[in-house]
């Protein structure tokens, strides 16, 4: 079994698998960007244990890439948000969405469409708009079954 990290190797890219590269901070960093922020809402999504996720939302929050917010008391009850560090995260899992689906997606397509919320446009390779041009973000973009998207207007 591999270790948790990567010591002697002193590379930017092994000390932020060290942070993200467990697959379920992964996971549950998409979550969040598409709006999941309570525990249930996201052991509910993603169908992990309670201890896993808790396990996962304490080292996403200790290395301050989520925020644990209460908003609820009796009893306490909080919710996960991207920081600015979480939030530096959204064009590496978008890149990650557009090779896997380049690579992966098959003869249905993508599975999850981005869309900006401004104009309806689609999220390019680029992680811009491809109608308005305007770059993507967390805050201006909805991530959905493509089942579910809008149908794309004829030009």
């Amino acid at each position: 079994m591999l270790g948790r990290t990567y010591e002697g190797q002193h590379c930017s890219i092994a000390k932020s698998l060290e942070v993200v590269g467990e697959r379920w901070s992964l996971l549950i960093l998409r979550d969040v960007f598409t709006g999941a922020h309570r525990f249930d809402e996201l052991q509910k999504s993603l169908g992990i244990t309670r201890s896993v996720l808790s396990s996962r939302l304490d080292h996403l929050v200790q290395e301050c890439v989520l925020e644990r917010r209460r908003y609820q008391t009796r009893p306490d009850r909080y919710e996960y948000l991207a920081t600015d560090k979480g939030l530096a995260l959204w064009p590496v899992l978008m890149h990650l969405l557009d090779w896997g689906d380049r690579y992966y997606a098959g003869k249905s397509g993508p599975p999850r469409i981005v869309e900006h919320d401004g104009c309806g446009g689609r999220m390019n390779s680029e992680l811009c708009c491809d109608t308005c041009g305007e770059r993507l973000w967390p805050q201006t973009a909805s991530v959905h079954p493509a089942r579910l998207s809008r149908p794309r207007s004829r030009r």
